[in-house]
């Protein structure tokens, strides 16, 4: 930007002040789906403006995020020992352990990852989603993408992979790992960390990912 403002004419700043839109002399207000659909847009925009990169910014951040990737495993190991042996099946998995949500009527999420092939940690990952929709909670949760070949793992690794708006996930529990199946040629499953998940949904979720 060149720095310059464009010149107003006096009272401007008061009229544009408010939030009202004239039609007919008679005052108009945006219909509140548009207000509603506007805001999963805000909540991402403002987390990717806030400067949170694929990669940690930090050797600090890096190693915050490498314990809290190593805690956020194996409590849902713990949980369900079962995935430990479906991930070591796996061409590769990417594990976000802590993922933000919204609230009730905004289903924005975001978070980082870190990205393991044969047991070795090869890169970052990061994670943002806009939905609408009923979610309640608003709670943080851990996810797991578990890819059955290496060409899904390559497709995530080129950024040519989103959900579909219906995609749901599996909630971590005894025994779902073994019951657990590839679609299109990944699995997820989520780990919520508090409150109310009505269900895992994932749809519209998208990722960046940067080799280490």
């Amino acid at each position: 930007m060149n720095g310059n403002k464009a010149r107003r004419h006096p009272g401007t700043e008061a009229r544009s002040a408010t939030t009202r839109l004239r039609r007919n002399d008679s005052v108009f207000f945006p219909p509140s789906s548009c207000l509603r659909a506007c805001v999963p847009s805000c909540l991402i925009l403002t987390f990717l403006l806030s400067g949170c990169t694929t990669e940690p910014p930090s050797s600090a951040d890096r190693e915050v995020l490498q314990d809290d990737t190593v805690a956020a495993l194996h409590q849902m190991y713990a949980q369900d020992p079962t995935l430990q042996p479906f991930l070591s099946h796996s061409a590769g998995y990417a594990i976000f352990p802590a993922v933000g949500k919204g609230a009730i009527g905004i289903g924005g999420a975001f978070g980082r990852g870190q990205v393991y092939q044969g047991g070795q940690f090869i890169g970052y990952a990061a994670l943002s989603q806009a939905t609408i929709g009923l979610q309640v909670g608003g709670q943080g949760y851990s996810e797991i993408l578990a890819f059955e070949s290496p060409d899904a793992l390559a497709n995530f690794e080129g950024g040519r992979f989103t959900f579909a708006a219906t995609a749901s996930a599996v909630i971590i529990k005894a025994g779902g790992g073994a019951a657990a199946k590839y679609d299109d040629g990944v699995s997820v499953f989520v780990n919520p960390n508090g409150g109310l998940m009505l269900e895992a949904a994932i749809g519209g979720q998208s990722f960046n990912y940067l080799p280490k």
